[in-house]
């Protein structure tokens, strides 16, 4: 036996990596009986053969896993967003943000096309990404054409396995190509009636990168919050927990309870008021959610 990572998962095959030799592995029946599907990003052992094939016979504990795209183990969401083309969406970048703070994923967010704005899209970006640092997210700014990655982003994927989200068009791909030429991923031109670029991406795959592990990640273009519950989405705004503890009454979700000092800070303009609403928006958006059975 010999343990590895699935580096890649296509048509119920899975490309393990073990001792600097790739495995095409399947999974043991046992699984299907289970309904245990293999993610990439999983730790698994195998069972090899001395044709470089195997079959995976068990699956180590994940510490976390998204189910759009399936992949496990995730330390790092580099979460792409273009400032034009499409223009830059604040709305969908914190629907991210929550999805990934629920993972208990670490977020790097990375915004693209600086060099196409005016001066006006330029300030306000740049209001936008004081706003996310001072909540403590890292927040990089990047040109189209994305010559500066090196010393920008590189220092950031050592050691970790990281995926790189965003809206369809926003640079994905062509991030990834920048970070390693070897990777020729397709990529498409935005769609001039829709402003959204079409999904080149078939399947999930990890490429070595960097010192770590980096997974280009489709079917990311609409996010739902379907695993979240309406007590757990106060967690996912990272602003609002220094605050929580002030609230006058324990297990303050911060929507109609007096004495609020999360609703205060909004007020005094301590938290975005923008992030505030986006809150109210997912609140009612969960709390409208068909039930469950």
């Amino acid at each position: 036996m010999i343990q590895g990572i699935i580096i890649k998962a296509l048509s119920g095959f899975y490309d393990v990596l073990a001792d600097d030799q790739i495995y095409t592995c399947k999974g043991r029946g046992l699984f299907r009986k289970k309904k245990v599907t293999p993610l990439v990003g999983d730790y698994v052992e195998v069972e090899p053969q001395s044709d470089s094939t195997g079959t995976i016979v068990s699956i180590e504990d994940r510490r976390n896993a998204l189910i759009r795209p399936p992949i496990a183990n995730i330390d790092q969401a580099i979460i792409v967003s273009s400032v034009v083309e499409p223009d830059f969406n604040p709305l969908l970048l914190d629907r991210f943000l929550v999805l990934i703070e629920y993972k208990d994923i670490e977020p790097l967010i990375v915004l693209t096309k600086e060099d196409l704005t005016t001066e006006q899209q330029l300030e306000q970006l740049n209001d936008y990404a004081n706003i996310y640092r001072g909540i403590g997210y890292q927040v990089l700014i990047v040109s189209k054409i994305m010559d500066d990655l090196d010393e920008k982003i590189y220092p950031h994927l050592a050691n970790k396995l990281s995926v790189i989200a965003g809206q369809s068009g926003v640079g994905k791909s062509t991030l990834l190509n920048k970070l390693d030429d070897d990777l020729d991923i397709e990529t498409a031109n935005i769609s001039k009636s829709l402003g959204r670029g079409k999904h080149t991406t078939r399947h999930v795959e990890l490429y070595e990168i960097g010192n770590g592990y980096v997974a280009d990640t489709p079917g990311f273009s609409s996010l739902d919050f379907n695993e979240i519950e309406l007590e757990d989405l106060r967690f996912c705004f990272r602003e609002f927990l220094e605050y929580q503890d002030m609230c006058k009454f324990r297990g303050c979700l911060h929507i109609n309870e007096p004495k609020c000092a999360v609703k205060e800070a909004v007020q005094n303009e301590e938290i975005a008021s923008f992030r505030y609403e986006h809150y109210e928006n997912f609140y009612e958006e969960i709390k409208q959610r068909k039930p469950r059975y």
